[in-house]
């Protein structure tokens, strides 16, 4: 048995529909059981029971165990889990001081790592499903607002992770890898705008908001001061300057990855 953790999260949802279409037993966990939508076949379970009893694998997506995977992971080891797959980060390719999420990622694989068990860390670049931070702002007129417009990244479509994941979970080819995904193209946040726009049929421009402006927001969201300042630093840094495109998306699952305008196709009702 496979157990799933965010299985009905932006990534975890395509980790278990890849499981389940090849006919794998699957233990999808999640905070709401009752009300989660999984193909047929898969159980569900609540995240917080810790259920690895027969479970060989496990794909962990860190967002779950944020605060600290200790429990979970202790867990997994002593109901016999040979094989973890973790969605990491980039990031992690270059941690310390000044990269807060890529020094997360990392100390979460070395704890993984220091089990003694068969891993695979999957390193996705640039998410385009963070994209939707938008969605808010675009139901409410036509004007995108954020830092760095020119700034360029390759985002990938989550479905992409799911099934780099799904394999690493299937097979052996992976296991001891590390494999740093991207989306196929480099696309500043300006273009992505006007894709989505594209997408939804309405025409949207990209607004640049002053650093410390769109900082002030970030902190009022998700971030840490830690973390938003190493983004945009990040965003900074990503100006006038191509994004890298791995080819290790098309290598792994056999076919390019999806684009962004398939992402904005994808997602034209969270927008709407």
């Amino acid at each position: 048995m496979i157990v799933v953790t965010g299985a009905t999260g932006n990534v975890g949802r395509y980790v278990v529909k890849e499981l389940a279409e090849a006919g794998a037993e699957v233990c999808a966990l999640t905070r709401n059981p009752e009300t989660a939508q999984l193909p047929s076949g898969v159980r569900a379970a609540r995240t917080q029971d810790l259920p690895f009893d027969g479970a060989t694998a496990l794909f962990l997506n860190p967002a779950v165990v944020w605060d600290g995977a200790d429990a979970l992971l202790q867990r997994a080891k002593e109901r016999g889990v040979r094989r973890i797959v973790m969605l990491s980060s980039s990031a992690a390719v270059d941690p310390g001081p000044g990269n807060p999420i890529g020094t997360h990622h990392r100390d979460l694989e070395l704890a993984i790592e220091a089990l003694d068990v068969e891993w695979t860390f999957v390193r996705p670049g640039a998410f385009a499903v963070n994209a939707l931070q938008w969605a808010h702002q675009i139901k409410s007129g036509d004007v995108v607002r954020g830092p760095y417009a020119e700034c360029q990244t390759a985002p990938i479509h989550e479905a992409d992770m799911g099934e780099v994941a799904a394999r690493a979970l299937l097979g052996d080819d992976l296991v001891g890898q590390a494999p740093v995904l991207s989306g196929p193209e480099s696309l500043t946040f300006a273009d992505q705008a006007r894709i989505v726009g594209e997408a939804i049929g309405r025409p949207l421009r990209y607004e640049e908001l002053p650093r410390e402006v769109a900082r002030e927001g970030m902190l009022k969201g998700f971030a840490t001061p830690e973390i938003a300042d190493s983004l945009l630093d990040m965003f900074a840094a990503g100006v006038g300057r191509a994004a890298e495109i791995s080819p290790e998306t098309e290598r792994i699952t056999g076919h390019p990855g999806r684009t962004f305008a398939q992402w904005a196709a994808d997602h034209k009702a969270d927008f709407s």
